[in-house]
């Protein structure tokens, strides 16, 4: 037998004997738990929230909590859709383990195989990359970059997208670092509808949802049933209000975050996975032997600690579309999804044959933490915190922190260098495109062609240096932009920055621009 063979072989009977050696009795506890969903949604004031659990192949609890829009006081109940973000790549690495069962590619196919226009900044990387690095974050490419071609809600297609790959340079040399990026699995998104000869979206609704009876699912918004008005609005404090906030962005997303979803279609999805890949129903989704590969870790990452225990975590890593990691010495598997107003998580400890998935109308994400670790702790035997209450604790004290630090950028000087006219013209990014920035009333206005919410004005803050207020303020995603200009006092190209890259989210990633003017 092959060396590689063996590792799959072995690891795959590890991964059975996790599913066999789980205890037969359910050891959640169902009252804890809601006890610990009502604190979230108030501690971080949370319109509304679900949850499913799963354990020993059954569902514990599958339920509603609040209200799924705040204007109508429309009930959330374990059918309400909600935008699962990031845990569609999960996804997405499935379908690709799907079409290995059909023949059609492999983990370590070159992307080129598939897709003979794909090219990326680095040539050797272009060359080598495979699925396998599509799905594992290990391209290269630094933090979300290039997400401004797909966030928020770009006209962007696919090809643009790809095309655009070529001209985002590396931040660290391929396969040696791990970095989140969403526009490889955009990328694996595409493969899949080469390779199957349909789109992602079609691919993932009839070969994962139908199979799963995930009935009301859907790879996207824009796909929900018009008469199906069950399905979540997201939520942004603003001046210390929610304020509703939708939009339709999750169909850029594709491969990397489009899916809607409810906790009674994910807990199918939990059970799945917990059955390496075998439905309840008793259908194989995939070959159990995929599992293995989509829960091994084929990137690490370094380990975190906790805040509240005396717990150093051994170990932490990526496999493809799944983040694993040591939880009090069992192995954890996992993800967090957000958009504005909108985050989800699911966890799953294989050795227990339990799973838990949370899914909220609001943007606090320690709120989802907090409730899962409450999950966990009964099912683990671990000593009872009040995990809501401790993160909530922690989480408002960093955040009053980081917004007392971001501080008012007050102008440094009364006036520009140059006249406010000197600044506008039209500046262009080789892999976003065009940014226009031009003088209305008396003020420098800029405009992101390709994305309809990234329009604002532009505040004098010295020399040569604005900061960037844009006209929808919930983005909380102000930036500075600095002017270069030529020995003729024109602007040659301008560069950009976060005023405060831990408050805004990194997928928009400002600083990967370089801006020159046409």
């Amino acid at each position: 037998m092959k060396p590689f063979r063996t590792f799959v072989a072995t690891a795959l009977l590890l991964v059975q004997s996790e599913f066999a050696e789980a205890k037969s009795q359910v050891t959640v506890n169902v009252a804890d738990v809601d006890k610990a969903v009502h604190a979230a949604m108030a501690q971080f004031d949370i319109p509304g929230i679900a949850i499913a659990v799963v354990e020993n192949d059954q569902v514990v609890l599958s339920k509603g909590y609040g209200v799924r829009d705040i204007v109508s006081g429309a009930k959330v109940d374990e059918y309400t859709l909600f935008g699962i973000a990031s845990n569609s790549k999960a996804f997405t690495a499935a379908s690709i383990a799907m079409l290995i069962d059909d023949g059609k590619l492999s983990w370590d196919d070159k992307v080129t195989q598939h897709l003979p226009e794909f090219r990326l900044y680095d040539e050797y990387a272009t060359a080598h990359m495979t699925i396998r690095d599509l799905l594992s974050h290990r391209s290269g490419l630094g933090l979300g970059a290039g997400d401004l071609m797909i966030w928020p809600d770009t006209d962007k297609s696919v090809q643009d997208i790809i095309q655009g790959l070529q001209h985002i340079p590396p931040a660290s040399s391929f396969r040696s670092e791990y970095a989140y990026n969403n526009l490889m699995f955009v990328v694996a998104g595409e493969v899949i509808a080469r390779v199957s000869g349909v789109s992602w979206r079609e691919f993932v609704e009839r070969r994962i949802f139908k199979t799963l009876g995930m009935e009301a699912s859907k790879a996207g918004f824009s796909r929900i049933e018009k008469d199906n008005k069950n399905w979540a609005t997201g939520n942004i404090p603003d001046n210390g209000k929610l304020t509703p906030f939708f939009v339709d962005y999750l169909q850029d997303f594709r491969g990397a975050g489009a899916i809607a979803s409810n906790v009674d279609d994910m807990s199918k999805w939990l059970l799945t996975q917990l059955a390496a890949g075998k439905t309840q129903q008793g259908a194989q989704l995939y070959n159990a032997e995929h599992q293995v590969q989509m829960w091994h870790p084929h990137i690490m990452r370094l380990p975190k600690q906790s805040s509240f225990d005396a717990y150093r975590q051994q170990f932490r890593g990526y496999g493809l579309g799944w983040a694993i990691e040591d939880y009090f010495g069992y192995k954890k598997l996992g993800h967090g999804g957000g958009i504005l107003g909108m985050v989800s998580q699911v966890a799953m400890i294989p050795e227990k044959k339990l799973g838990v998935v949370v899914l909220s109308n609001q943007q606090e994400y320690p709120a989802l933490t907090a409730i899962i670790h409450e999950v966990f702790e009964d099912a683990l035997g671990r000593t009872d915190k009040d995990w809501v209450t401790l993160l909530a604790t922690e989480y408002k004290s960093e955040k009053t922190k980081l917004y007392a630090e971001a501080g008012v950028v007050s102008p440094a000087v009364k006036q520009a260098s140059l006249p406010l006219q000197y600044y506008t013209g039209t500046l262009t990014s080789q892999w976003y495109g065009d940014v226009i920035v031009e003088s209305l009333d008396g003020k420098l206005r800029i405009d992101f062609t390709h994305t309809k919410m990234l329009k604002g004005q532009l505040e004098h803050v010295s020399g040569n240096q604005f900061v960037i207020r844009w006209d929808e303020q919930r983005l909380e995603a102000d930036a500075y932009i600095y002017f270069q200009l030529n020995k003729e006092q024109a602007v040659s190209h301008a560069t950009m920055e976060f005023v405060n890259p831990d408050i805004s989210d990194f997928s928009f990633d400002f600083h990967d621009l370089k801006l020159m003017a046409k």
